[in-house]
């Protein structure tokens, strides 16, 4: 039996991670959360996350940051950016910078777990 998809919430703000961890929880995946970029990058445990959603506006490493970090050592794990002020220039700054998309807050909740279903979900 294949192991239960772990999940690394990324954000400074304690009720979205809250929130996301509920949501990721709810649809049977497992979470693991962390208050700032840094704080993922410092523990070594955050290696086994199979998906990384983070927030773009952190103090410290921004989630842009987390992804050039992430792309520049190899590390090709899906990370999902969110962000209040989610704008086409910064969607293109965010692809630009590794992540598999850039959703915006309020995060619509369907096509979240759509999403994140796609990208945990093993090819056939």
């Amino acid at each position: 039996m294949e192991p239960v998809p772990l999940v690394a919430i990324i954000d400074d703000q304690e009720d979205m991670r809250g929130s996301l961890e509920t949501l990721v929880e709810h649809i049977g995946y497992r979470a693991c959360l962390f208050e700032s970029a840094q704080a993922f990058l410092d523990r070594p445990d955050a290696a086994e996350a199979q998906c990384i959603i983070s927030d773009v506006q952190m103090p410290g490493i921004t989630g842009l940051d987390l992804c050039r970090r992430l792309a520049a050592v190899g590390d090709r794990r899906p990370v999902i950016l969110v962000s209040a002020f989610a704008t086409e220039a910064m969607r293109r700054r965010a692809l630009a910078a590794g992540a598999l998309c850039l959703l915006a807050k309020p995060i619509d909740t369907d096509a979240f777990i759509v999403l994140l279903r796609q990208v945990l979900t093993p090819p056939a």
